[in-house]
């Protein structure tokens, strides 16, 4: 497609003599190509057509010598000498004879070997095939069935017709080139010759702009008047062009004359109006770049200072202003360990850093800002340049990523517990129900209710009187009744672990606060901690519920969670009771109905809590606890359950030294609050 569009296009851009010329040649082409193609086709017809006579004459000889036919089936000889009979015709190709049974005897072959069949009955399929002209004579063989006689005739054109057919081709060939070039002279004269005259003269007066020359009188044909047009166009612009002349050259006159007076005065305003600007860009840029400088240093949330060699502060964003407590115009033009005086331990690096053109970390360092510690990190990075050299201080307070990461760590911590928990009751399940149901295939086994039982005791020689007697005075039945109870009660701590160890649904549901507290207390009556040396279970738990409060709308095992963390934290808080202490330790629960909110109270004779402690007491990562014994989220995770899934509120009371009590309040069906209700807390 592409390449004839490329030839398309080339022969449109022909000169016009060419394309005539193109088409003469291609008529002619074709002229010849069809004359040669009807003349070998008329020369191949008739010499086709003569072969028939020939073949007829053929036929004619064999059936004039009846005895060589009849003994053709006597033998092969006799059959071969039947072919070399006929085998001198020419219009014969080839020739086959099938005896009286259907097989090839033998065959004859002038010229490219021919495939033949070599049974009689695979001729019609072979004739299908075979665009020679053929015929079948039967060959009478007495009594016995005829044979068959094939002969095909040959479609070959003898040489002579090639050499005449050549012979005539290339004399048209010559003829038509002859007459070709004939003609092309006679265009090229009488079109091509005057068409390039023209253009040529085109071309001059453009090159020249010359319009004063003149087209030779040409024939009166259609180049003849284009050769006049052209005349008569140029006679038109020649005078055009003159007007064109006179009027630019009188607006020339009177521009220069006005540029010459304007000139002058253009020359100073633009002077005066450069000095101006560039006075005005320069003030300009400066005073923005410096905002922008500054805007940027103040937007970045890391503090950033700017030292020069003799470590004196050249810049202070507010970040810094912040962090160390000392303003801008008092930090700037002061020595670091001045101006922030927590940085007076690294100017060993910051000297090294200027010197070296080396960045330098400090990973962690940690300081106290308002009463709270917070963790940094420092970076170091070198200045230089044509203002001299220095050093940039960027301070990053990292203390959210580090608690975020223990929150991470302690996260994934209580995932594998959770999990590990799970896998843990699922196999304690197993021999639980085990021992279950031995204990109670004993019980049955000792009945005298059952035939099967008293059958086995009389085979033995031996009454199940006898045997309950001696069970009943060794307290076996206690002993049964005792592993009942106590696998009933180990079956049922690990189903409260399974229920607490899944996935909560998110889901609000009418919960029992009371069955709640009681599972809650059950699962923490486990814990037992070695390494705090306390066990949940030497606590008195008192529980004051109130008959009148029924169903709670509430997410059941986030609240288990809440309740738990609060009996745990109040189991703890008595354990670190002076030893002296003589008050037994005693946690109260109680529930109330105080419309619209649904109470819950956990309340502990521990030993409290200070008031800024009290404050702080629900923020995340806040723990009074000594390292590795607390992450500081339980009350945080708590808090964040009852406000924000529950729409509740939480809060807490504590007298140092006598004890704590938190406060647990839950709207009631029909009386959720808005969350920005809910989410208040009495400090």
């Amino acid at each position: 497609m592409v390449i004839a569009m490329l030839l398309r296009q080339r022969l449109e851009n022909l000169p016009v003599g060419q394309k005539l010329l193109a088409a003469l040649l291609v008529l002619l082409a074709t002229v010849l190509l069809v004359a040669n193609l009807t003349f070998i086709s008329a020369a191949y017809w008739i010499s086709h057509e003569s072969t028939a006579p020939q073949a007829l004459q053929t036929l004619g000889r064999l059936a004039s010598n009846p005895n060589l036919i009849t003994q053709a089936l006597d033998s092969k000889q006799q059959a071969q000498a039947l072919l070399d009979e006929i085998g001198s015709y020419a219009p014969l190709r080839a020739a086959a004879i099938y005896d009286s049974a259907g097989q090839l005897l033998t065959q004859l072959q002038h010229g490219e070997h021919l495939p033949l069949p070599e049974q009689y009955h695979q001729l019609d399929a072979w004739s299908l095939t075979e665009l020679r002209s053929h015929t079948i004579t039967r060959l009478h063989h007495g009594d016995q069935p005829p044979g068959h006689l094939l002969l095909i005739a040959s479609s070959e054109l003898p040489m002579a017709f090639y050499t005449g057919t050549f012979t005539a081709s290339l004399g048209i060939l010559v003829f038509s080139i002859l007459l070709w070039l004939v003609i092309a002279r006679q265009i090229k004269r009488l079109i091509t010759h005057p068409i390039h005259r023209l253009e040529e003269l085109s071309r001059q007066v453009t090159r020249e702009e010359n319009y004063a020359l003149r087209a030779a009188p040409g024939n009166h044909d259609e180049i003849g008047s284009l050769a006049e047009a052209f005349n008569t166009m140029l006679s038109r612009i020649e005078a055009r062009e003159q007007e064109l002349k006179r009027a630019r050259d009188e607006a020339r006159a009177a521009y220069d004359q006005a540029q010459a007076l304007a000139e002058e005065t253009r020359h100073t305003n633009r002077k005066l109006e450069r000095e101006v600007q560039v006075r005005s860009k320069i003030e300009k840029k400066l005073t923005g770049f410096q905002n922008y400088l500054n805007n940027i240093i103040d937007s970045m949330p890391s503090a950033l200072i700017a030292l020069d060699d003799q470590l004196y502060v050249t810049q202070w964003n507010q970040e810094a202003s912040a962090l160390s407590g000392t303003k801008l115009d008092d930090a700037l033009n002061q020595p670091i360990y001045l101006a922030f005086e927590p940085l007076k331990p690294f100017l060993p690096q910051l000297k090294n850093t200027i010197e070296t053109h080396h960045v330098a970390k400090i990973e962690r360092v940690t300081w106290e800002q308002n009463d709270e510690v917070h963790h940094y990190a420092l970076t170091f990075y070198p200045l230089t340049g044509s203002g001299g050299r220095g050093v940039v201080i960027r301070i990053d307070d990292i203390t959210q990523r580090l608690s975020l990461e223990d929150m991470m760590v302690q996260s994934e911590k209580m995932l594998s517990v959770g999990g590990l928990a799970a896998g843990m009751a699922h196999e304690i399940n197993n021999p639980l129900g085990a021992i279950l149901h031995n204990v109670q295939n004993i019980r049955r086994r000792l009945s005298s209710e059952l035939p099967k039982n008293v059958e086995v005791a009389e085979q033995a020689g031996i009454t199940l009187d006898a045997i309950s007697h001696y069970l009943q005075a060794r307290e076996v039945p206690q002993l049964l009744d005792g592993i009942q109870q106590a696998g009933a009660r180990a079956a049922k701590i690990v189903t409260h672990m399974l229920s607490f160890s899944r996935r909560s649904n998110r889901q609000m549901s009418p919960c029992d606060l009371s069955a709640l507290i009681n599972q809650a207390v059950d699962i923490a009556s486990n814990d037992f901690d070695l390494a705090l040396g306390f066990d949940f279970k030497g606590h008195d738990i008192v529980r004051q519920f109130d008959p009148q409060l029924g169903p709670v709308p509430g997410i059941p095992n986030e609240l288990e969670q809440v309740l738990l963390n609060l009996l745990k934290n109040a189991a703890q808080a008595i354990h670190q009771r002076p030893a002296n202490s003589t008050e037994p330790g005693r946690i109260t629960l109680r529930t109330k109905l105080n419309p619209p909110w649904a109470q819950i109270q956990v309340e502990d004779n521990g030993v409290g809590m200070p008031e800024q402690v009290r404050k702080r007491i629900f923020e995340p990562f806040f723990t009074t606890k000594e390292v590795g014994q607390g992450t500081g989220l339980g009350l945080s995770v708590s808090y964040f359950i009852v406000t924000n899934n529950h729409k509740g509120q939480m809060e807490v009371h504590s007298t140092l030294g006598q004890g704590t009590c938190f406060t647990l309040r839950l709207p009631l069906a029909g009386n959720l609050l808005p969350s920005h209700e809910s989410t208040t807390v009495e400090l």
